[in-house]
């Protein structure tokens, strides 16, 4: 069974869509509302990469917390990620307002039992108001203003303890922060320059209290385009304590998705082992880029 959702992700790409004839459907409105329906077009479009790695190798094993379950440096990796828009040029600058949605999971397909090592739930609001400029050799292109949350749904575990003695501690991770992120562009290549705050806990709701001494509060993101393949490489860190992370992607166009593979190194690449430094490779295919 553990293999079968895997199985439902590959067909996707053997099967055409199924389809209706409009012709013999009388009103413009009711054949425009069959159309989205069969377009499946409801508004919801890629926000972050879709994707699918069914195998995801990291150098250093996982630890689990709990005395009877191990967990494998092998596992696999999904992302789901939508947004949507809302409302556009409230203020008269053409800017747009979105929400989004993404969920990252880390699936534990090769260990016994085959558990969902963690589960990162990350909706946002944001506006993205555009920049005409044509003077420099980076061009800027667009600024947005975010409001976002992200955690991994587990309760407070911090005095849950074993009959063995072993204590569990917290699971749960969560942070609430803004940030901003200032685009340019130079011909295909593309600059994303991002800082974020996180909102201000007390000792008793923070979950991770030094969680920003592994992420730090700026990143620095790099997409190239070179025909038909892409190339991303980010880097994010705290300048204070020299701990971040670097990651590098590449996509090429398959017959209806993409072929997709990634590399990650550094610290925060799940909520739950923010504090372990891991360089892990993953490589499977996306939906989207």
């Amino acid at each position: 069974m553990k293999y079968l959702f895997l199985m439902l992700f590959s067909l996707r790409a053997l099967f055409a869509e199924q389809t209706c004839n409009l012709e013999e459907v009388r009103g413009i409105q009711t054949k425009s509302s069959m159309q989205k329906w069969l377009d499946h077009d409801f508004g919801l479009r890629p926000y972050r990469a879709n994707y699918l790695l069914p195998f995801a190798y990291s150098t250093k094993v996982y630890e689990s917390g709990i005395p009877t379950v191990e967990y494998k440096n092998a596992e696999a990796e999904m992302q789901i990620s939508l947004q949507l828009r809302v409302m556009h040029n409230v203020l008269g600058f053409d800017e747009e307002y979105f929400v989004s949605y993404t969920q990252q999971s880390f699936w534990q397909i090769y260990a016994k039992s085959s558990p969902f090592r963690e589960n990162t739930y990350n909706p946002e609001a944001f506006v993205i108001f555009p920049i005409h400029d044509d003077d420099k050799y980076f061009r800027f292109r667009s600024l947005k203003f975010a409001l976002a949350h992200k955690s991994n749904g587990q309760p407070d575990t911090e005095e849950v303890v074993f009959s063995t003695g072993d204590v569990l501690g917290n699971l749960s991770r969560s942070v609430n922060y803004v940030y901003s992120s200032l685009r340019l562009q130079h011909n295909s290549v593309v600059l994303d320059l991002t800082a974020w705050i996180p909102f201000p806990e007390s000792e008793d709701t923070n979950d991770n209290k030094d969680l920003m001494d592994y992420t730090g509060y700026t990143s620095a993101k790099m997409t190239y385009f070179l025909h038909d393949h892409m190339f991303s490489v980010m880097g994010r860190g705290n300048f204070t304590t020299h701990k971040g992370a670097v990651e590098a992607t590449y996509s090429y166009p398959l017959i209806h998705n993409y072929f997709y593979m990634k590399v990650f190194s550094g610290y925060t690449e799940s909520l739950i082992d923010y504090n372990n430094y891991i360089t892990k490779f993953s490589v499977g295919f996306s939906f989207s880029r």
